[in-house]
């Protein structure tokens, strides 16, 4: 459950800190839309990094599906507790097909922060580290210090495990990475080696 007093943006640039010395190359990174947009932007705008601006609910999806197209790559997705809780389904299917090359973060203040700072049903009782491990999720990770997130970062190039981060509901400066997801879309594909279309 939520509750945490971790700095969002310190975090996030924890998370991605080696990003680009992952094995197999460069880990690929597909943000949840909102925070998880603005804090992984302003660690370091990267042709391997996927922001979502909309499709709630859908990142654990996407990164499933860029996990199974791409075998030999890491695959981070980052988001919030508001966007994991509209695709809970995600943590199942992800659990049941197993991806060896996936990891999930979902950065949890309790809030559904892009509609108003509502409390989320984490800060109601809901915790999705139990709904993962319902879900199946073998390798599951609370944390809640900066000593934790040091130890999750190189744990996330190696292992598939979905990790729950309790940050601080406080708000930070937005940073907008590139919105426009036709180009985001091509640079990703770009940067994986995927001829466009």
């Amino acid at each position: 459950m939520s509750g945490g007093t971790l700095d969002r943006r310190a975090v996030a640039a924890k998370l991605v800190q080696t990003a680009d010395a992952a094995p197999g190359g460069p880990l690929l990174v597909v943000c949840g839309l909102g925070s998880a947009v603005y804090d992984i932007g302003a660690a370091g705008d990267r042709p391997e990094n996927f922001y979502l601006w909309g499709a709630m609910g859908g990142a654990a999806m996407i990164g499933l599906g860029l996990a199974l197209a791409q075998p030999t790559r890491r695959v981070l997705v980052v988001t919030g507790d508001g966007e994991a809780l509209m695709g809970m389904g995600a943590l199942a299917t992800v659990a049941a097909m197993a991806p060896a090359n996936l990891s999930i973060v979902i950065l949890d203040n309790g809030q559904f922060g892009e509609t108003g700072h509502q409390r989320s049903h984490t800060s109601l009782g809901t915790d999705l580290s139990v709904v993962a491990r319902g879900c199946g999720w073998r390798n599951v990770a609370v944390v809640d210090d900066m000593a934790g997130v040091d130890a999750l970062a190189p744990r996330l190039q190696t292992e598939a495990l979905l990790a729950v981060i309790r940050i601080s509901a406080a708000e930070v400066p937005r940073f907008l990475p590139p919105r426009d997801g036709a180009m985001l879309t091509l640079r990703l594909r770009q940067a994986i080696g995927v001829a466009p279309d």
